[in-house]
């Protein structure tokens, strides 16, 4: 069996025959012939679809499927417009009227917004803090789907994915973790036991800054299937473009991410030890309350490329370092080549209650910086010029 950086290169298994092309090609078609001249049947893909639509089945779209399944341990994969795509389609097949979704409190903003959205038919949203006991207190029978995220956002927390695999598990509930954060680099929750797993692949997988996507890995193939549906009834399949993109991306994740994890672990020391910093939150950490459960999750030493820290002086304070970095740019994103610092209240605590970010500890102080793959030195010399004019 290959390991993981041969199959981020070569996993997508296609063989362009004909050209003998490397590269997966840009099937830019929007439909197929029809039907089979040796059947008369219905073309399929190769797990059996009809193949009429690329709304349907893509064969580039195909090769970056098989690509995920591949380094997240899954039986098979399917490739979405946006990770927000791949999260309905989940949430459209799982709930029915009277369902109950469990969610972190510090969970994605839309994630938690479209839970909260389906109550209108009938879905009950519950809150809990996934890095506490307390969550495995709240998964009961009454509870339909229960849904984690591998890091949280925006004060990395780690969730222990395998106890509440083991809860869900006993109790026959679907697990569905969200493992952007972690990547497959470094964790794979179905080993654990998950249901399903769901990426942005915007982040760290595509790792540019430049497409959207979203993927769910499977390891049921009638889950699969249900999905595939979904994802047909709404039209939110990856364009082979983005596809294309993906793959490309997908092919220096580890190197990428490695690099990216042992940075964040020196800024954080950095910033650990700065006179204008209040705390650091990253898992890496030997005083962080998820360093524990991040070694007992993680197959590497490696904790991810996102960290966040409180500034000493509150908001005032905040918004000055996110003005004056020159080679850290201020953007919502992360995962990608460039380093980029983000305000959480603006960004992804933004529709939170301000009593909730109280709670969480989300305060007007807090920046949230991921990490890129430029030097370390000089994103601290960056840093250090920005807290000067503090």
């Amino acid at each position: 069996m290959p390991r993981f950086s041969t199959n981020s290169i070569h996993g997508h298994g296609h063989g362009d025959d004909p050209y003998g092309s490397l590269k997966t090609p840009i099937y830019q078609t929007s439909v197929y012939e029809f039907p089979d001249p040796e059947t008369g049947l219905p073309r399929k893909s190769d797990r059996g679809f009809d193949l009429k639509y690329s709304r349907e089945e893509n064969p580039t779209v195909r090769a970056l499927e098989k690509l995920l399944a591949r380094l997240e341990g899954g039986l098979d994969s399917l490739a979405f417009s946006s990770g927000m795509a791949a999260i309905a389609a989940v949430y459209f097949s799982s709930l029915n009227s009277g369902a109950t979704v469990l969610l972190p409190k510090e969970c994605y903003g839309a994630t938690q917004a479209l839970a909260r959205a389906l109550r209108r038919f009938g879905v009950s949203c519950l809150l809990e803090r996934s890095d506490s006991p307390a969550f495995l207190e709240r998964i009961g029978k009454e509870v339909s789907l229960v849904f984690v995220e591998t890091v949280t956002n925006p004060l990395v927390h780690v969730a222990d994915v395998e106890a509440i695999a083991a809860r869900c598990s006993e109790l026959e509930i679907p697990l569905i973790v969200d493992n952007t954060f972690a990547t497959p680099v470094i964790y794979n929750p179905l080993m654990d036991g998950a249901s399903l797993v769901i990426h942005s692949l915007t982040k760290y997988i595509s790792g540019h800054n430049d497409v959207i996507g979203g993927a769910i890995v499977a390891s049921s193939r009638e889950r699969l299937e249900e999905l595939w549906e979904w994802r047909r009834l709404l039209g939110s399949i990856l364009s082979p473009f983005a596809a294309f993109l993906i793959t490309r991306g997908a092919a220096t994740l580890e190197p990428r991410f490695e690099k990216q994890s042992k940075t964040a672990m020196a800024l954080a020391e950095f910033l650990r030890d700065h006179p204008k910093v209040e705390k650091v939150y990253y898992p890496g950490l030997s005083d962080s309350p998820s360093k524990s459960t991040a070694d007992k999750l993680f197959k590497k030493r490696l904790y991810g490329g996102v960290l966040s820290f409180e500034v000493k002086g509150g908001r005032k304070a905040a918004l000055t370092i996110l003005r004056k970095t020159r080679i850290i740019k201020p953007s919502p994103s992360l995962g990608g080549v460039e380093s980029l610092l983000t305000y959480p209240v603006w960004s992804a605590a933004k529709s939170m209650p301000p009593e909730l970010r109280a709670e969480l500890g989300i305060t007007e102080g807090l920046l949230r910086l991921s990490i890129g793959l430029e030097d370390v030195e000089d994103l601290k010399e960056d840093l250090e010029n920005a807290f000067k004019e503090v």
